[in-house]
């Protein structure tokens, strides 16, 4: 939105009722009325709750929602609700899908439920001291965790492993606390979050510095999820698109701006059917590009 001469400023605006904010907005950017009832009857969902779930609501955006059809996953036919702004995706999705259903569909897997909350360390005399002593504490910091949430370790999960690592900052040396926690089937930020923020001074008293961030990391790299599936030749096109598929997969894996389109293309499917689901698709989105640079080259995620 254009500003006609107005500051941003808008002292107060997140105090005001729909109507004064879209009159205000109205003043500021020179709407129209037919663009301010678009925004009045741009969602479904009641206006208080849009007020609820985010900070100066105006309105709400639809997005499509699609049905993927033709998938067999793990040997049972499944349909996949799909998310997305694009054309064709959903469409792509299903087509795949239709190819690979005589050699058994889509087979996943998944590395373990394991994830992981970093905590800070800054302003320590010793880092390698401080290392030592926080992997000494082990135990103790294993009954600290699994205190934070006595549920999840009644349904098995809990603290699992610690990782110290020492980082040569910009601002100077920071031990780095890595505490491994087993979510189940939770996606697991509140666990690990309310785990780290427990822990944090203890680790402090422990080694004379002070804690920082204390937060999930969302490269979730002991949580891999892969799904594997095998086209023949001649239901895609035959040999030659084989080739070309396999040609376009390595100029991908061998070039980082090839990549990144590639990996687009891949989170085209991801990231619809996170959102048609309700799950955090930032989240996904970079734990997914973090991890396709977790060699220190930024690569192909297939």
């Amino acid at each position: 939105m254009t500003m006609r001469n107005r500051t941003s400023r808008l002292s107060g605006f997140y105090k005001l009722g729909r109507d004064e904010r879209l009159a205000e907005i109205q003043a500021v950017c020179g709407l129209d009325e037919a663009g301010v009832e678009a925004l009045k009857n741009s969602s479904a969902l009641p206006f208080d709750l849009l007020d609820r779930l985010v900070e100066n609501a105006i309105g709400g955006f639809t997005v499509p929602v699609g049905i993927a059809t033709n998938m067999i996953v793990d040997g049972r036919d499944v349909l996949i609700p799909m998310a997305t702004e694009e054309s064709s995706v959903i469409a792509a999705v299903g087509n795949t899908a239709r190819q690979c259903r005589d050699t058994g569909g889509f087979t996943t897997s998944i590395s373990g439920t394991e994830m992981i909350a970093q905590i800070q360390m800054v302003k320590l005399t010793d880092p390698w001291a401080a290392r030592a002593k926080i992997l000494e504490k082990k135990a103790e910091i294993a009954e600290i965790c699994d205190g934070c949430d006595p549920i999840l370790v009644k349904l098995g999960g809990g603290f699992r492993d610690l990782e110290v690592r020492i980082i040569d900052g910009q601002t100077g040396p920071m031990v780095v606390v890595h505490i491994i926690v087993d979510t189940k089937d939770a996606m697991g930020a509140n666990a690990v979050n309310t785990m780290a923020e427990k822990l944090a001074p203890s680790l402090a008293g422990w080694t004379g510095g002070q804690h920082h961030l204390r937060i999930l990391s969302n490269l979730a790299d002991r949580r891999v999820a892969r799904a594997r599936a095998v086209w023949r030749a001649d239901d895609i096109g035959g040999a030659d698109v084989v080739e070309g598929i396999v040609m376009a997969a390595d100029f991908a894996d061998c070039d980082p701006y090839r990549a990144a389109t590639h990996n687009k293309g891949i989170m085209n499917g991801v990231s619809a059917l996170t959102l048609a689901t309700g799950n955090d698709t930032r989240a996904i989105e970079a734990g997914a590009h973090a991890f396709a640079a977790r060699t220190g080259r930024y690569r192909s995620l297939s």
